[in-house]
């Protein structure tokens, strides 16, 4: 039995639907959410390098999908590194990561 595109678009939509699960069932823990937005951002990558392979061009894979993984990985890790700055701070000010308790910040 051989793998076709089908079985990893699955795959791609299982782990689009976990982080889509993952920020609206864990909305208080700002790493739980930070985590969550890293999966939809794996899951974009991995349908890119998949049809970056399956749609060969002139048989060979065509890899405007692979660059495109390269910017997002660029924006994710841009996105890692800001969000826990921020959370860093946030823990410094109120002792908390709870998403409920950013209100209680003032200024």
């Amino acid at each position: 039995m051989s793998i076709s595109l089908a079985h990893y678009l699955i795959l791609g939509a299982i782990l689009f639907a976990m982080g889509v699960f993952g920020i609206f069932l864990n909305r208080r823990n700002l790493i739980a959410l930070l985590m969550s937005i890293e999966l939809l951002l794996l899951s974009a990558n991995f349908n890119f390098v998949v049809f970056s392979f399956w749609n060969p061009i002139n048989g060979m894979p065509d890899n405007a999908g692979q660059v495109f993984v390269f910017f997002i990985l660029t924006v994710a890790a841009a996105e890692a590194a800001i969000g826990l700055a921020i959370l860093v701070m946030l823990f410094r000010k109120i002792n908390s990561i709870n998403v409920d308790d950013v209100g209680r910040l003032q200024g």
